[in-house]
């Protein structure tokens, strides 16, 4: 039985212990942030260099712009200002030629009118003229007639003196046919405009003054003819007077009418050409405006963009130092909270608490312990707490647990040897007391053979005596051993939680940090979402690594508790057991020896 348990303990040993070559994923993810942290500081310093051209571009182009302005407004304020010197210019020749064309419609007017008034003097006086000429014509015929009758004497002679007045007188000069009805009407004519002037000054003559006298109405044809051709000559004056007043107005109108439109045809010609003038300003005002207003905008958008670049370099960088910030505060902190657990994790100059649970040493340790308990044998206890302590703090636990199995191995083979040298002469006491029981029946009764038996129970008594006492500081001293490996197991499952704990609590944060960072939707610049979603997902691998280890380290210190505990229990119902049958036998042995002194005495 002994040789199968040494055996079970050898093909345990044989199991590998857990061993990693590659980067532990905590390494690997610090070495990914300082890259990142690498990476973005390279991408902020090309995009400041950037952003430094592009601002030396803003600040000359809007030097540029800046001056095209200013020059274009000095040209449209002096546009402007011609076309408003044009403008006046051409309404004040505008307002002339308006006087002008009043002024020489007017002049016209009054030229027409004037023209139309000699026409109607001229015709009056045409009209006036024949009718005095004919007038005189008549009385000078009158008068031929009447010198002609008197110079005869004759009957008419004496009906005209006899007449008594001058219209009977032109009354009979018409009968006698010596005058016409017409001839005799305008010398009454002139004769009533004479009496009418005359009454006008002195009153009206006396009819009677044409009687008696012989030549009284000659005398009155004549002074009619000087009178009419006086008329004839004012007349005539008068006409003369007005046709050249007439002739003077015209030429003075005439006159006045040519130099008004000449200066009319030169204002009208000053208008055009300021009128060109003005519409070739407008067209360049209207070309520089254009410009000017480009310019203006593409400074307003220059202005704008850069302004925009600036707010987003800003933005940006201020995105990237919260990039670089959270990296930073992730890095430190598992920097500052993982190392422990991580040591215990993935740790490789030594073997972690974490790898030992995993190891196949410590299964070895868990595989003696649980056996040691279903088959209840002490020594396998003993020897699975020498393990783990070897497994603990040797740097070859191997070699330390080889020599520890073969220690126990030659150990169960001496007490094998021991138990089959006892159970022989177990088996001959046996035997020899058969054949004496046999041999000697009749004898048994006999007090030599009752003292032979005290003798031989008392020797066995006491031997087993020895062998208790023996048990019972063995068991002692592996108790003691066991208490001391469960408290060095405590305190370095109490140390070991610790970290663990702080090393998931740091990895949490740092994963908060990190997702939160790159879970916003607002950042200024290409922020490594790759990079960060990888570096996320170890962490989360890092942080279930930790929780399950964690878990497996409890675990293991909860199995090494209770296997203690059990263990403890089951030593110290061995020793009660051990010292009663101790306290029993020797009770025993020394009745029997005091039954056998008591005999032989």
């Amino acid at each position: 039985m002994n040789t199968k348990w040494a055996g079970l303990c050898f093909m345990a040993l044989a199991l590998p212990l857990a061993q990693a070559n590659q980067v532990s994923p905590i390494t690997k993810v610090l070495q990914l942030l300082s890259d990142m942290q690498t990476k973005i500081i390279a991408e902020g310093e090309a995009a400041h260099t950037i952003y430094v051209e592009f601002a030396e571009m803003c600040e000359e182009r809007s030097k540029n712009l800046q001056f095209e302005i200013k020059t274009g407004n000095g040209e449209v304020a002096e546009l402007k200002a011609a076309i408003d010197e044009e403008t006046a210019l051409a309404a004040s020749l505008d307002t002339k030629v308006e006087e002008l064309t009043e002024s020489i419609a007017t002049d016209e007017a009054d030229l027409e009118a004037a023209t139309k008034i000699r026409a109607k003097e001229s015709a009056d006086f045409m009209a006036e003229e024949k009718e005095l000429s004919e007038v005189i014509d008549a009385l000078q015929r009158a008068i031929g007639i009447l010198e002609r009758e008197m110079a005869k004497h004759g009957a008419s002679m004496m009906q005209i003196r006899n007449a008594g007045s001058l219209a009977k007188t032109l009354q009979l000069l018409v009968e006698a046919s010596s005058l016409t009805s017409a001839d005799a009407k305008g010398i009454a004519a002139l004769v009533q405009t004479q009496q009418g002037s005359d009454d006008t000054e002195t009153g009206a003559p006396d009819p009677a003054v044409y009687k008696g006298q012989s030549g009284g109405i000659i005398d009155t044809l004549g002074d009619l003819l000087e009178k009419a051709e006086g008329q004839l000559a004012e007349l005539r004056n008068k006409e003369t007077a007005a046709l050249h007043e007439f002739q003077m107005l015209k030429q003075s109108l005439d006159d006045k009418i040519k130099y008004e439109t000449k200066e009319l045809a030169e204002a009208k010609t000053g208008i055009a050409a300021s009128n060109e003038k003005k519409a070739t300003a407008e067209g360049d005002l209207e070309m520089t405006t254009k410009n000017l207003n480009e310019d203006v905008e593409a400074l307003s958008d220059l202005h704008h963009e850069c302004l925009s670049k600036a707010q987003d370099y800003e933005a940006e960088t201020k995105s990237r130092g919260e990039e670089l910030t959270a990296i930073a505060t992730a890095k430190k902190t598992i920097q500052e909270t993982t190392g422990g657990a991580a040591d215990l994790s993935y740790g490789f100059s030594q073997v972690s608490l974490l790898q030992r649970s995993q190891s196949g040493g410590l299964k070895v340790v868990r595989f003696l312990r649980e056996l040691a308990q279903n088959k209840h044998f002490p020594a396998l206890a003993q020897l699975s707490m020498r393990m783990d302590a070897a497994i603990r703090t040797s740097d070859d636990p191997f070699a330390k647990v080889k020599g520890l199995i073969q220690d126990m191995i030659e150990r169960l083979e001496k007490e094998a040897e021991a138990d089959a040298t006892e159970k022989a002469y177990c088996d001959k006491e046996l035997a020899e007391t058969k054949a004496k029981k046999d041999a000697k029946t009749t004898e048994i009764k006999k007090l030599s053979t009752k003292i032979d038996q005290m003798t031989s129970r008392s020797a066995q008594l006491k031997g087993e005596v020895a062998e208790l006492e023996k048990g019972l500081s063995a068991l002692a001293k592996a108790q003691a051993e066991m208490d001391k490996m469960r408290l060095e197991e405590k305190e370095e499952y109490t140390k070991a939680k610790g970290e663990m704990e702080a090393g998931i609590k740091g990895v949490q944060l740092a994963l908060k940090v990190l997702r939160e960072y790159y879970a916003k939707g607002d950042k200024a610049h290409s922020a490594d979402e790759g990079g960060g979603s990888g570096i996320i997902g170890l962490l989360e691998v890092v942080e279930s690594d930790f929780s399950k280890g964690l878990i497996e380290m409890t675990s293991t210190e909860e199995a090494a508790q209770a296997a203690y505990d059990q263990e403890t229990k089951e030593n110290e119902i061995e020793k009660t057991t051990k010292e009663q049958d101790i306290k029993y036998k020797s009770e025993e042995a020394t009745g029997l020896d005091k039954a056998t002194a008591e005999a032989t005495s």
